[in-house]
């Protein structure tokens, strides 16, 4: 099983909107970088576990937690050539995190613990990034 980080602006699309959606289900789509879309299209795989991440916004954070439940696939939004170019899976909800584990509070352990998390790398704007099983567990133990 792998472990991801999976970004989102709340104003689009937030935690209340996959908590509303059906089964707490949903496609992630709009992937428009070719690194993130190859990371969709070969690495996701049904069962994998997920970080929601709020970003552009007043606190960016960790808010939820999620399990892919459709590995890649076209992304059906993708209608600008014959051959798919992007890559969506679908999402659904575990639970919403207790509190918002902060953008701030991940980057106070960014020299012990999360040294090598990609959220933390400089430079690094993917909306969809690995996280070790590692990073996950200890992520999950601040909450």
């Amino acid at each position: 099983m792998n472990h991801w980080l999976m970004k989102t602006e709340p104003s689009t699309f937030g935690i209340d909107d996959l908590e509303r959606a059906p089964k707490r289900t949903t496609m992630w789509d709009g992937v428009r970088n070719y690194q993130a879309r190859n990371l969709l299209r070969d690495d996701f795989a049904k069962g994998d576990r997920a970080f929601l991440y709020h970003s552009s916004c007043a606190v960016p954070g960790i808010v939820g937690v999620m399990r892919v439940v459709r590995a890649g696939y076209p992304d059906p939004t993708d209608r600008e050539s014959a051959r798919p170019t992007w890559y969506a899976v679908d999402v659904q909800l575990e639970r919403r995190l207790s509190r918002v584990i902060t953008l701030e509070e991940l980057r106070a352990h960014a020299t012990r613990c999360l040294a090598k998390l990609v959220l933390l790398q400089r430079g690094n704007r993917l909306s969809v990034m690995p996280v070790s099983a590692a990073h996950f567990e200890f992520i999950l133990s601040l909450e």
